[in-house]
Parts: C-alpha cells; structure tokens; sequence
C-alpha cells in the first residue's frame, strides 16, 4: 500500500446517517402509497449493486417522519442481512435498518465506498450482535477506519471494477432476452398454436421454414383441455418428463470434490458449488447431465435450472426436484414447459402447508399434471430451434462465471492497495 493512502473513517467522507423513520406502525396506511419510493432492506439485497426499482412509497405523511436521500447516495444494511450495499439510482427515503452514506464528492467516489464494502463485509459484519437476526450499531459503523486511497485513484479502482461489472450486467440482460425468446417460442407453438391458426387461415406461419411448417396440422380437435391441433392429445408432464430420485451422503466421501447446485446458489446467479463431502452435512440428490432442476420450496418464487454442464459429483438440494427427458422429450421442453406461467400458477395449487415461506409441492404431483402432448416431430422441431438459444446462454452463463471470479480475486487486492490498476489484465482481455 501506497503512502498516499490514508487510515479513515467512512463517516469523514461525506454524510454518513440512519434512515430515518420516526414512527412508522405497519398498519398507518395513510404512510404508504404515495409519490416517494420506500426502500427497505430486501431490496438493497435483491438490487445487484444499483436500486432501480421500488415496491412501496410513502405519502406527504410517511415523508415528513422519514427523510429523502438523494440519488447517488450508498445504501447499507444494518439489520438482517448485514452489510449489503446498492447505489440509488432516483432519490427515496429508508427505515432505520438501512444507513445512508452521500459522498462529498471532493473527498470520495460512491462507488469505491460501495466496493470497499463488499470486500470488507465479513470485517463489518463481526461488529454485528443478536442471536435471531444480526444487528449492527450506526455508532460502532461510523468509528470503523479503513485505508483510503486520493479520489483520483478511488476513481480509477472504481472505474475498472465498475467495468467488469457493467459486462456481466450486460451478459445477464442478453440472457435475460435470449430466455424470453425461447419461452415466446413455446408460448407460440404449444400455448397459441400459432402455426396451426395461420395455417388454418391460409398463410404461412411466420418465421417458420417450409419443411417445420409441415409438421403442424391445419386444424383442431377438441379435448378435456378445450381445442388442441388435430394428431396431439392431452397427456401428462410425465409424458415427457420423469422425476429421478435417489439419495447421495457427500459426507461419506469427505475429500471428494461435489458440484452442489443449491437454492443460495441458484439465487445468487445460477452457479453451483463446488465443495468438499465434508462440508456438505446432510444428503442430497444425484444430478445428471440431462436433468432440469424444480424447487418444489415456495413455487411462488420459481427457480427452474438448466444446468450448463454437470460432472460424476454433481449433486443437488433436497429441495430441487430432478427431471429427466422421457418419450418426445427434452431438457430445452421441460425446461420452457415448467418456466411457463401457465404451469407456474397451476404449480402453486398443489403446495402443502400454511405458512407462506414453507409451502412446498408434493413431488410426484407433478408429473401427473395435464398437459397437452405434441408429435415428437414437432418435439424434436422445438428441441433444434430452442437449443442454440440456450447454448449462447450457456456460454454467456460461463462468461459471467469468469468474470465474476476474475472481480472476485482481484476486489480485496485492489481496494486494499496490494495491487494497482495497471498490473492487472484488462477487462477486454478477461
């Protein structure tokens, strides 16, 4: 570390405060609902580094027991989930369980602060008290000294870190597109049967070669399901997809190494773990390379995987359901098929239990859910136009892997002044 960088508290770069909210019942409506966004700690968590959306407000009411921090400000967790920072991107007002920290723009970058406490976080959150839901004193944050590079350089660090950043947003956004014109694609061909309605009018279904078009029928018959295309039938999920079982203790082999796809790590951008047995303290389920992975917790909040690629070790939470490809199926067919909001609603009718964040599907309720079952020409139609899709989305997925573990080594390194910006490869060449 360089000489330039100075020992400092944070709270002597700029405005450093509790968000304020004097008296806030949960049940005075006439706080909410008004033109001032309300962010709370979840949504610093959820938000990925920058808050660009809201879910509550608050009235001239709810405003004038709060305050309003402008855009740009730092927000930070105190409560929970401790630590946890994002950048407003529109001016909003918080509860007292998010700190608000403006620069003095002569003094600091928000965004070298901000990436100073991701790589600090762990040191942070030892300052952290209570046994149900952690807590940390705005006093004790605000004695906290940590090494402070000169603006320039807290610009530059921030700069090539805010680079890498900005590409695996700019990754998940393509993915995000490119998933979304998958599901278009099944929506079209096994929800509107859009083929067969132009096909019955006379036309050529849009987009659509002369060779895939011959696969649909020019007409409809009708169901349990109402109209479906003449030479399909209804069938079952299971028609399509099987539901593997099966039971694998890591802990048995305690130095092997054991791809975990868990629920934190599907959260947290689809990426599994790798861990030792040892590490891993209870059973889990075998994961195959052609599987597609259902969490049968909470299908309130969908999390479907189409895992890339899967090795000999590849094991996954109890808590996902493992489908395979049966009959005319595919992983490219299930996977579309359980992203479906159609199949996302109907799966949400077959949870047990009251409590809203342990509702859980029974397993082989699934694969008897009705479905309507195509030709497997037209199955392995959709297979082919949907596999490159996901292929890109693979390679994406694996960009954004590298280059998160790329920010990920070099962070603490940078902001700590073990390393400087010029020793360390381009963001182009990562």
């Amino acid at each position: 570390m360089s000489s330039e960088w100075r020992v400092q508290k944070i709270s002597s770069l700029g405005e450093f405060d509790r968000g304020k909210s004097k008296h806030r019942p949960r049940d005075a409506a006439h706080l909410y609902g008004g033109p001032y966004p309300f962010i709370q700690t979840g949504d610093v968590t959820n938000s990925d580094g920058r808050i660009t959306s809201f879910r509550q407000t608050y009235s001239e009411a709810g405003l004038a027991q709060s305050r309003l921090w402008p855009a740009g400000t730092l927000a930070i967790t105190i409560a929970a989930n401790i630590a946890e920072t994002a950048i407003l991107t529109f001016p909003a007002c918080f509860p007292d369980s998010v700190v608000g920290f403006t620069a003095d723009t002569a003094k600091a970058d928000v965004r070298f602060i901000e990436y100073l406490f991701q790589a600090m976080r762990k040191q942070v959150k030892s300052h952290a008290y209570g046994s149900a839901q952690e807590n940390i004193n705005l006093e004790v944050l605000r004695k906290l000294e940590f090494p402070i590079p000169p603006l320039p350089l807290q610009t530059k660090i921030a700069d090539y870190l805010s680079l890498i950043d900005d590409r695996i947003a700019l990754l998940r956004e393509t993915n995000a597109t490119l998933e979304a014109i998958a599901q278009a694609l099944f929506k079209s061909w096994f929800v509107d049967f859009d083929p067969v309605r132009a096909k019955m009018a006379g036309r050529t279904p849009e987009g659509m070669d002369e060779a895939t078009a011959a696969l649909f029928p020019d007409g409809f018959e009708t169901s349990e399901l109402g109209e479906v295309p003449r030479g399909w039938r209804v069938g079952m999920i299971g028609d399509f997809a099987q539901l593997k079982k099966g039971s694998v203790n890591p802990g048995s082999q305690p130095e092997a190494t054991f791809e975990h796809f868990s629920l934190p790590s599907f959260d947290a951008g689809q990426r599994p773990i790798f861990e030792r047995g040892d590490s891993i303290k209870s059973n889990k389920t075998p994961v195959t390379p052609d599987a597609v992975l259902l969490s049968k917790l909470n299908p309130h909040i969908p999390r479907i995987w189409l895992p890339v690629e899967c090795g000999s070790n590849a094991v996954c939470s109890t808590e996902f359901l493992v489908f395979v490809p049966i009959g005319i199926g595919s992983r490219e067919l299930i996977y579309c098929a359980f992203s479906s909001p159609d199949f996302i609603a109907r799966l949400q009718q077959l949870v047990t239990g009251t409590s809203n964040s342990h509702q859980r599907i029974k397993p082989d309720q699934v694969a008897l859910m009705s479905s309507v079952v195509p030709t497997a020409d037209v199955a392995r139609a959709f297979e082919a136009a949907a596999k490159p899709i996901f292929q890109k989305v693979f390679a994406n997925r694996a960009q954004v892997q590298t280059l998160t573990t790329l920010r990920d080594t070099l962070l603490p390194r940078l902001i700590s002044g073990q390393l400087r910006v010029g020793e360390v490869p381009a963001v182009e060449h990562a």
